[in-house]
């Protein structure tokens, strides 16, 4: 028998054998731990395995759109391209979604290239919504510089000058947007597609608001019609002026923009028509030539002496009190403002007493007035026309 057997079987000589035992189940609770912690450790190390595999396959997966689409983003033509396309950019339209639309149209390669071009022209912000005649398959870069030109963008440009009649306004919309005249016309009378309010009389001449209108190249006649209708709506709610308040305004307004041959001279004709209208002059009647010669369907001239004794024409306001039934023409914002804010003053008259110049005479008394009126008769005779010559 070796030592080393001697020497266990003393040790377990001097230990009971409760004590053997409890020792031994020790172990065994130690080696299950044991047991437990390799087991949870090696389920962590499959589950943190298993999540990388799958990580690796989804990208594996998708790898080919993601190169597919970065190898997108940096594609640009070579330029400087050719032919023509038509581009819509939205209002309010991003880099990126400016980038869409002319991708969609072949106009640029990518739309990553186009966003980067962008942002790099530190202009790019005042690109305009609106439609662009470009070419095909140029340079980003080029597309960027092509839709700051104004050149490009494609656009339909109406100017209605003040005091302009609605005829005269549908034959300039019938010339620019190429509609037969009486499409526009035809358009005008449908009052519910132009938005015509209902304090608006039968006829809708003064609410064809006298500015510049920028609008879509295939806008129609009713599209037309009703940007400009809309455009005298925002003007009379930017002065608070009530809706059963607004005929008589434009109506004001439009024979303001008819009598006034300077702009200084606004705000005193627009007071001598509230003194009339007060009845400074003791008939209750304006007076005005513009309204005679609106209803008669001239723009402008003196009166005939036949024309002023006419009875039958409404606009008569030498004969007929107060003012005529509708607006005589288109009336800016200036002749608006001037109507609501007329300046204080005892002036019932006036008479332009050059028409070279404009120089208008106003006063309160009718015996200057008519001295003023002598005054025009001069420069009449002085200044004759061809009519008078022959």
């Amino acid at each position: 028998m070796s030592d080393l057997f001697d020497q266990t079987l003393l040790a377990d000589e001097h230990h009971p054998p409760a004590e053997r035992v409890g020792r031994a189940a020790r172990r065994d609770r130690a080696a299950r731990k044991r047991r437990r912690r390799r087991r949870t450790a090696i389920a962590v190390t499959l589950s943190v395995l298993l999540v990388a595999a799958l990580a690796i396959g989804g990208f594996m997966v998708l790898r080919p759109l993601f190169d597919g689409r970065e190898a997108a983003s940096t594609e640009d033509f070579a330029g400087p391209g050719s032919g023509s396309v038509s581009v819509v950019i939205a209002e309010g339209a991003t880099g990126a979604a400016m980038g869409d639309a002319l991708v969609a149209a072949g106009v640029v390669a990518s739309r990553q290239a186009f966003v980067e071009a962008f942002t790099a022209n530190p202009d790019a912000a005042q690109i305009q919504p609106g439609t662009y005649s470009l070419m095909t398959e140029m340079r980003a870069e080029d597309a960027v510089s092509a839709l700051l030109n104004p050149a490009n963008k494609s656009e339909l440009r109406i100017t209605v000058p003040e005091g302009w009649r609605a005829s005269q306004i549908f034959e300039r919309i019938a010339s620019v947007a190429q509609i037969p005249v009486e499409e526009v016309e035809a358009a005008a009378q449908d009052r519910a597609a132009i938005g015509l309010p209902e304090q608006a009389a039968d006829n809708p001449e003064g609410w064809f608001a006298a500015t510049t209108y920028i609008l879509e190249p295939d806008a129609d006649a009713t599209e037309i019609l009703a940007a400009m209708v809309e455009q005298t709506k925002r003007t009379l709610e930017r002065y608070g002026v009530p809706a059963e308040d607004q005929h008589d305004v434009l109506t004001k307004a439009s024979i303001i923009e008819h009598e006034v041959n300077r702009d200084e001279d606004r705000g005193k004709v627009a007071r001598v028509l509230e003194n009339r209208l007060a009845n400074c002059s003791g008939d209750g009647l304006i007076g005005m030539d513009s309204t005679i010669n609106y209803g008669v369907g001239r723009s402008g001239g003196v009166p005939e002496r036949s024309e002023l004794n006419n009875a039958e024409n409404p606009y008569n306001t030498r004969i007929h009190a107060g003012l005529p039934p509708t607006p005589i023409g288109a009336p800016g914002a200036a002749a608006i403002e001037a109507v609501l804010e007329p300046p204080e003053g005892d002036w019932c008259y006036f008479v332009t007493v050059d028409l070279d110049s404009g120089e208008t005479r106003f006063t309160g008394d009718y015996s200057e007035h008519l001295r003023n009126q002598e005054l025009f008769r001069q420069w009449l005779a002085n200044n004759p026309t061809e009519e008078d010559e022959g």
